[in-house]
């Protein structure tokens, strides 16, 4: 192991024993009741530079938003890929952007932690709560009221879908806001958004007919994922061969990663690009989406169309695509003839 990676195991495990009790007991410390119409500025932590984990926290961004129409937001959150992700959130102020190799730009570092210290917010709120620079973020800024992402209990018993990491930090919103006096928002939780413009989704059709040039529907693949997530090419290939066999009117085209390899081997008419809204404005303009755990899964999501989420190993309770008539398959209880029976269900309808 690289010395770099040892000095940030050994800062994570001692940010985790600074932190871990940070918050712990601030839920119920500011009882006086809040005025919406004092609420303006309002700063968001998800020190996470990955795509899946920030589409995921736009479902929370859309609630802060409905329930304060007139504050802006800063987003606390690590890497570049923000100002891409949240290009047309209007309500989207400040970025600060946490480098995401910090002992290689030390002074950038301690530079986004100054610049969160110079401003004064009316809300902070930590997305995730096993995030140790997220509560510290919380921690270190100025605002009356913080909320720390700590588990609430009567949400846990309440609400089935609370462990979705897009979920549960909504619920937990909710439920702190009505310590403050406002009354509990039963509405189901809101949709991964990537808030395509009109144009945007106007090119990725433009894109998709140069791939397919007929006015068939369209399935998506998408056959990469990350470590022990991504399926064997035996499995893909299986499974592609199936998908043409059941659905021979049907275009599929696979939607390639960055790393521009394919399970199936290029087998299926491919688009590669490194642009997100560009990937994400082509998809919206398919029929479903197929893929395996991953940050374009959730892309796929947050583009609104059916989007099938293949799980092995990964936790489906609290990843799954939901909403838009989206499902989560476990591949380890279900073959390939019980994903198409589940298809079957998206694409042709009684």
């Amino acid at each position: 192991m690289k010395i770099s990676k040892k000095i940030n195991v050994h800062r994570r495990n001692l940010t985790y024993l600074i932190t871990k009790n940070i918050g712990s007991s601030q839920l119920n410390q500011n009882t006086d009741f809040i005025d919406k119409a004092k609420i303006k500025k309002i700063l968001i932590c998800r020190p996470n530079q990955r795509l899946g984990n920030l589409l995921l926290i736009t479902p929370l961004i859309e609630e802060v938003t409905t329930t304060f129409p007139e504050c802006k937001i800063d987003l606390f959150v690590k890497g570049t890929l923000a100002p891409i992700v949240f290009k047309n959130y209007t309500n989207i102020n400040l970025i600060f952007e946490l480098p995401k190799k910090p002992f290689k730009t030390l002074i950038q570092y301690f530079q986004v932690w100054t610049k969160i210290r110079e401003q004064h917010y009316d809300i902070v709120i930590n997305v995730d709560k096993n995030s140790s620079s997220g509560k510290l973020a919380t921690q270190f800024a100025y605002s009356k009221y913080k909320f720390f992402g700590d588990a609430v209990e009567d949400n846990k018993l309440k609400h089935k879908d609370y462990e979705h990491i897009a979920k549960y930090p909504v619920y937990n919103f909710r439920s702190y806001l009505t310590q403050l006096g406002l009354e509990i928002n039963e509405k189901p939780i809101p949709s991964l958004n990537l808030k395509l413009s009109s144009l945007e989704i106007a090119e990725g059709k433009k894109l998709l007919n140069d791939i397919v040039n007929n006015d068939k529907k369209t399935i998506c693949i998408f056959t990469f994922a990350t470590g022990e997530k991504c399926y064997s090419e035996s499995w893909w290939e299986n499974f592609y061969e199936r998908l043409k066999e059941e659905y021979s009117n049907f275009n599929i085209i696979e939607v390639l990663p960055v790393e521009n390899v394919s399970q199936i081997a290029f087998k299926a008419p491919a688009f590669y690009s490194k642009d997100i809204r560009q990937i994400g404005s082509l998809i919206a303009n398919t029929d479903l989406f197929i893929g395996a755990d991953s940050g374009i899964m959730h892309l796929a999501s947050s583009v609104h169309i059916p989007t099938v989420g293949l799980f092995s190993s990964s936790n489906i309770n609290k990843y799954q695509p939901y909403n838009n008539n989206s499902v989560a398959i476990n591949t380890d209880i279900s073959d390939t003839k019980e994903c198409i029976g589940i298809l079957n269900k998206i694409l042709i309808p009684d």
